[in-house]
């Protein structure tokens, strides 16, 4: 909504956000959830680029997509997180503590040597939201736990690739 006008990009956030309240009221098993999870993918992926592209870029709708993001990220710990922890053994949600630990340990050195909050978007971060992404669509299948060990180790050696860019900083 640059200068009271609702543009293309922020329309397209807009609607991750409602696509997101939908997924609330669906199970991750359905036909549903995944069409809304995959429009609310589609959306992130697209928002910013045409707003790149368009030079309809703002601060606005960075805050926007943030929120957004935000959203679509509770949303999916509230409907994927009690599904994993009873199918995803524990020895794998030990590596993702460590996981978050080191995420945390990220998130505050930027934001301390910065004074603000932000993540680097390396090709290992963008690897990492990738496979996480796709996470839901392995519920079920044999290869899961594989699965979501890769998820779990690329996202490590990305928060500590992250977390030593910031160390040295190269951020």
């Amino acid at each position: 909504m640059q200068g009271g006008r609702l543009n293309l990009p922020n329309l397209l956030t807009i609607l991750r956000i409602a696509a997101t309240a939908g997924l609330l009221s669906l199970s991750p098993e359905t036909g549903a959830f995944a069409a809304l999870y995959v429009f609310g993918g589609v959306t992130d992926a697209l928002d910013g680029r045409i707003a790149r592209a368009t030079g309809t870029a703002s601060g606005f709708g960075a805050m926007l997509d943030s929120v957004a993001d935000l959203l679509f990220y509770a949303a999916m710990l509230v409907k994927l997180l009690p599904v994993l922890w009873e199918l995803l053994p524990a020895e794998l949600w030990w590596g993702v503590g460590i996981v978050v630990l080191l995420r945390l340990a990220c998130y505050a050195t930027f934001a301390v040597r910065r004074r603000r909050f932000a993540a680097l978007h390396t090709p290992l971060n963008k690897l990492t939201g990738l496979l996480v992404f796709l996470l839901p669509f392995t519920l079920g299948a044999a290869w899961m736990t594989a699965y979501c060990a890769l998820a779990t180790a690329v996202a490590g050696i990305a928060a500590l690739d992250e977390l030593c860019r910031h160390l040295r900083g190269a951020t």
